[in-house]
């Protein structure tokens, strides 16, 4: 068996057939993978008393990336409901895409809401995109809106980023903090871009008065699971989730979901040592 097939540098125009087939535009990620998003602006969802953001943690996204080997490679997380998954597991599996992970982000969360990852493979990009809209199409997912004017967060995001040792990015509605394995990551035989498929990202939602909601996932291989469960625990961190992304990643990724409350510095300070017991790096920009 020859190397795994890797990435190819694109341009947005290699993408537009995706994009219309989406029926919204995406963005180029470091000139290798196309990213959508498809924030569940539609839905009211509360978790402990608080009111979630689609940036918090109902951000539903799909990427796609080419490959030298002339194939694409299509990896999602998908927010629907509990009254949707059933149609929508349906037509995932009527278009031939996976669903390879079907786990909670939020702890006791209403409406009931799952988080659904997808995956397929093939040569017709197109394709992929169109199966991957007809499952949608099936939820309440709603069509882009423009974008909201940037307003600065009720947050220390420069103390944030400091305490937690990344580079973050503030949204309409959160400051996210992303940190990448530093392994070369195989899932589905190819070598996945940085960035994709094996991110720790920490977002925090203002409160008021300098405090958070903050929602997070670890990227981990076992030999990292416990020590990063306990460093959380003995932080305050409550433990959502603990599962795994893919199928067929090498080496084999864990993930865990996060919650906590509080001020937004501080949560940071008290998730930083357990980032730093995994083998990430921050996000290239």
């Amino acid at each position: 068996m020859g190397p795994a097939p890797t990435p190819v540098t694109t341009s947005e125009a290699d993408w537009v057939d995706v994009a219309r087939a989406l029926g919204r535009p995406g963005n180029l990620i470091r000139s290798t993978y196309h990213h959508t998003p498809f924030p569940r602006h539609d839905l009211h969802v509360v978790s402990r008393g608080v009111v979630i953001t689609p940036g918090l943690a109902l951000g539903s996204h799909a990427s796609f990336v080419r490959y030298d080997d002339g194939s694409t490679l299509m990896m999602g997380d998908l927010v629907v409901t509990g009254e949707e998954l059933p149609a929508f597991t349906d037509a995932l599996q009527a278009q031939g895409i996976a669903l390879t992970a079907l786990h909670k982000h939020l702890p006791e969360q209403w409406p009931d809401v799952w988080w659904t990852h997808v995956c397929a493979h093939g040569h017709d990009a197109v394709a992929l995109a169109r199966g991957l809209r007809s499952a949608l199409d099936r939820t309440g997912t709603p069509a882009p809106r423009p974008p909201a004017p940037h307003l600065p967060l009720d947050l220390d995001t420069a103390g944030i980023d400091a305490a937690l040792g990344a580079v973050g990015s503030s949204g309409e509605d959160v400051h996210t903090c992303i940190f990448v394995r530093r392994e070369t990551i195989v899932d589905e035989g190819h070598v996945l871009p940085p960035g994709l498929g094996a991110t720790s990202a920490f977002n925090f939602q203002p409160l008021g008065g300098g405090r958070a909601a903050l929602s997070g996932d670890l990227a981990m291989v076992a030999t990292e699971v416990q020590e990063v469960l306990t460093v959380l625990r003995r932080g305050g961190i409550d433990l959502v989730e603990l599962h795994n992304h893919g199928l067929t990643d090498e080496p084999r990724l864990f993930f865990t979901h996060i919650w906590a409350r509080g001020d937004a510095v501080d949560l940071a300070r008290r998730v930083r040592p357990a980032v730093a017991a995994t083998n990430v790096v921050v996000a290239p920009t």
